[in-house]
């Protein structure tokens, strides 16, 4: 399954913030793995190093932007992109962004912790313990 993740998502693992940290490991491990596909929107790695910056340093930001480019594609962020947006019935324009990024990248649900941002949503969106329980029913007993 191809996922764009939420910054949120991404943030939880990043800056360890209980009580969300577990399940965006195991989420980061699938991706790792290959499970699955793992997206990010452009604006979400601009977002991340704004913000765990003043929290981990650049020097270890840095880092993690480089280890996040190896393990997931971006999902590109440009004129179509923010012309589809702006046509959402989404409250924030950030969120449609980052809705459109995930439509135009292929991507086929979106792992958020705020699905109520998400309501207009034309692509599935999980909370992180739903997907990872939408993906444990998908591969069946094993």
């Amino acid at each position: 399954m191809r996922v764009l993740f939420d910054t949120n998502v991404v943030l939880d693992l990043l800056l360890a913030r209980e009580p969300h940290l577990e399940p965006a490991i195991r989420l980061f491990s699938l991706v790792d793995r290959g499970a699955v596909d793992g997206v990010l929107c452009a604006t979400t790695l601009t977002t991340i190093h704004y913000i765990a910056s003043r929290t981990v340093g650049p020097e270890d930001v840095a880092g993690h932007l480089s280890e996040l480019l190896d393990m997931f594609e971006v999902a590109a962020v440009d004129a179509n992109v923010l012309r589809d947006a702006i046509a959402l019935p989404f409250v924030d324009f950030e969120d449609a962004v980052l809705h459109e990024a995930a439509r135009h990248a292929g991507a086929q649900a979106i792992v958020t912790r705020n699905l109520r941002d998400f309501s207009g949503a034309q692509l599935p969106v999980f909370e992180p313990r739903e997907l990872l329980a939408a993906l444990d029913a998908a591969a069946g007993p094993g």
